[in-house]
């Protein structure tokens, strides 16, 4: 009984590592940017519901969440990748880094490093049993939410004209700007779509840990790099299940020694 309830723990992290790496595969697969700045898009979201949560109903803090990272990802691809699109991939690497640090000391000197708490709602972290099982609500809707944004996204790309031109930018970027796709359009949608992996993933983050800080979106990033590279550069069914192949070495979290914790599996990944 034991196992099974650890099983349930792992399929629940692994889908919340799912979340963070689809995102980063996402962007690599159309520009191979490793946008590190993903981190901060969860850092937004965690403290937008800081000062939701308490004063909205559910439906306004998820919606929320979801549409500021939305949007600022949308605009961090506008504002700061496209004048560099067409530059050495260090550059593009440094520039990820660069909004990264920006958006984290803005936070920084805005709201200061103190740690913020969040009141999740009982009724989404409190456990449900089922036999001699205790599983928490927050586990089965990180489960469903991967679930419905993963299918979504697969029939996105698969079923719609943006979704076949990403798929082929992500195969010939070069080519698909001569066939004459609008390649603008196709990395803003992805930036758009990774903002939403980002939002769901802070939803996730911030009702398992209760608080949020500017280092909030660093680990969680560090992993989903992580377990993109398990699942495959480039690949978004590989980086999804580079999130469940991860499960055993990490924990989802921010700060503190999950800082070192994060560098280290990223050390022996590289190695």
């Amino acid at each position: 009984m034991n196992l099974v309830q650890q099983a349930i723990n792992a399929v629940s992290l692994g889908s919340f590592y799912a979340l963070s790496a689809l995102g980063i595969a996402l962007i690599f697969g159309v520009m191979r940017l490793i946008n590190f700045a993903h981190g901060q898009l969860i850092m937004v979201a965690g403290y937008l519901l800081v000062f939701l949560v308490p004063r909205t109903g559910w439906f306004v803090w998820i919606a929320g969440a979801l549409a500021v990272s939305l949007l600022l990802a949308v605009a961090m691809e506008r504002v700061a990748f496209r004048p560099v699109r067409s530059a050495e991939p260090t550059t593009l690497l440094i520039t990820s880094f660069a909004i990264s640090y920006l958006l984290q000391n803005v936070v920084i000197l805005t709201l200061t490093a103190i740690p913020r708490t969040v009141g999740i709602p009982l009724a989404i972290t409190e456990p449900i049993q089922v036999g001699g099982l205790f599983i928490e609500r927050l586990n089965i809707l990180t489960l469903v939410t991967t679930v419905i944004l993963v299918a979504g996204l697969t029939l996105f790309l698969h079923r719609t004209t943006t979704g076949i031109q990403m798929r082929a930018a992500a195969e010939d970027f070069r080519m698909a700007r001569i066939l004459g796709i609008n390649t603008n359009r196709v990395i803003a949608t992805a930036f758009a779509i990774s903002g939403v992996f980002a939002g769901a993933a802070a939803l996730v983050l911030v009702a398992q840990g209760g608080t949020v800080e500017p280092t909030f979106g660093v680990v969680p990033v560090l992993y989903a790099f992580i377990a993109t590279i398990l699942g495959g550069m480039g690949s978004l069914i590989g980086a999804a299940l580079g999130g469940y192949r991860f499960v055993p070495r990490a924990k989802p979290g921010a700060g503190g020694e999950r800082h070192y914790d994060a560098l280290g599996a990223l050390t022996v990944t590289a190695g």
